[in-house]
Order: structure tokens, then C-alpha cells, then sequence
């Protein structure tokens, strides 16, 4: 999956593992995406996958919430 489709596999994570909102699943998103949460996945496409969108979406959650 590409970058982008990475990030919007996260969002949707967030919305229905943790029961935030699309609004609050994108606010906590971009609010990774500027400390450079997301900035190896960019670097490095290969870890843009299902299974890592999951760990991030737990990740981001725990540490952006």
C-alpha cells in the first residue's frame, strides 16, 4: 500500500477500534504526521502494510490521545 493509503488505513483503525470519530481519528493522524510519527514510512514503503497500520493506529492512540 502506498503511504497515503497507509495513513488512511490508520484513520479508519482509529475509528473503529478506539470509537473516535472521523474528525478526531484525522486530528490525532495529522498530529502524528507532523512530529514525524510516520516519517520511516515515507522512507521506506515496504512497512506500509495491514499489520503495521495496526500497530500504529495502537501506537498513535496511546501516545496522541
Amino acid at each position: 500500500m502506498t503511504y497515503e493509503e497507509h495513513l488512511d488505513e490508520v484513520t479508519t483503525l482509529l475509528t473503529e477500534e478506539y470509537d473516535l470519530s472521523d474528525e478526531a481519528a484525522i486530528a490525532l493522524v495529522m498530529r502524528a504526521q507532523a512530529d514525524d510519527f510516520f516519517s520511516g514510512h515515507d522512507d521506506d514503503p515496504s512497512i506500509c502494510t495491514l499489520a503495521r497500520a495496526g500497530q500504529d493506529a495502537k501506537a498513535v492512540f496511546k501516545k496522541y490521545k
